[in-house]
């Protein structure tokens, strides 16, 4: 499963969390504004908005899991599965398949607005990339620094809602997440006061006990409360150190660790990686399990102009600073 959330400082930024047994070998992917999207039942896109994101690369195409453009809008996708349902192709729709969404919206969209309507227009198709990579179960997290919604493909047919909590998680569906929401309203960083009885002495034993009752589990919908309170709460300086530190800690909120979460016998669900992006600068930030320090891929530091994609594999072993 996976978490994703939106913040803001001084600038924007926006990440996820990717919790899976296994990795299918991620990597930074900068696609370039020449970079030909080969679209299956559009016209081929030769030029567009630059993007970085990181992407499982196939016959050097790049399937983004998550991403951000040159304009600063960011998308993520997350498992849905048993909610979504893909449309069947439609004429005079434009099909999109799912694979193709991320680059899609990114390529051509520079705000949330813009996306919006060229979604009145989309038909979301079921169609695979090739016949080892079925079409994956998603819902999607879009946002610039000005809005965030969420995306949902559904038996019904495509929602989009508006996201004020700026979080995505897994099932069940996001209006369902929102309203479980409801469940917490009582939660506060600051100590409680008795409202139980005044007959009662009662009185708070620890520091923390305002969040009493915030969820700690696993499960998507304990996930989905803790970051969305985590990330309303969440006090940072708007250096871009202290900023970037601090998304960190609210997506590590709900690390998984292995052993945790057994999906098979003997195979766990751990979080691979967490990332942040600097929305607005095209600084696309990661850690991975076994390597927690920050590393950082600068899609400006790319020649923007080409056709060629740059790749960089995840740093996945970590090393231990010595003082002495």
């Amino acid at each position: 499963m996976c978490t994703a959330a939106t913040y803001k400082t001084k600038d924007f930024y926006m990440g996820r969390t990717l919790d899976y047994e296994f990795s299918y070998g991620d990597e930074i992917t900068v696609t370039p504004r020449n970079y030909p999207f080969h679209f299956r039942h559009m016209e081929e896109l030769e030029n567009h908005y630059a993007i970085i994101g990181m992407a499982h690369v196939a016959d050097d195409y790049p399937l983004y899991y998550d991403a951000v453009n040159e304009k600063g809008l960011g998308m993520a996708g997350l498992n849905f599965v048993g909610n979504a349902v893909y449309q069947e192709i439609q004429e005079g729709r434009e099909n999109v398949a799912q694979f193709e969404f991320i680059p899609w919206i990114l390529s051509q969209c520079a705000s949330v607005e813009e996306a919006k309507k060229m979604l009145a227009e989309m038909n979301l198709v079921g169609t695979v990339f090739a016949p080892q990579f079925p079409a994956a179960q998603l819902h999607w997290i879009l946002a610039d620094k000005y809005a965030c919604i969420t995306i949902e493909c559904v038996r019904e047919g495509l929602k989009v809602y508006d996201n004020p909590a700026g979080v995505l998680t897994n099932n069940p569906p996001f209006e369902q997440q929102m309203f479980l929401l409801n469940q917490y309203m009582h939660l506060s960083p600051k100590q409680p006061e008795n409202h139980f009885s005044e007959q009662l002495p009662l009185q708070t034993y620890s520091r923390g006990m305002g969040a009493l009752g915030l969820p700690g589990d696993l499960s998507s919908t304990s996930r989905f409360a803790k970051v969305a309170f985590t990330r309303a709460h969440a006090v940072s300086g708007d250096s871009e150190a202290e900023s970037v530190s601090q998304f960190f800690h609210i997506l590590g909120s709900v690390d998984q660790q292995r052993g945790c979460c057994e999906v098979a016998d003997g195979k766990y669900e751990i979080t691979i990686y967490t990332s942040c992006w600097n929305a607005q600068k095209g600084i696309y930030y990661y850690n991975s399990y076994e390597n927690h320090q920050i590393t950082a891929v600068d899609m400006h530091r790319e020649n923007l102009d080409g056709t060629i994609l740059a790749r960089y594999p995840l740093i996945q072993k970590g090393e231990i600073r010595w003082q002495n």
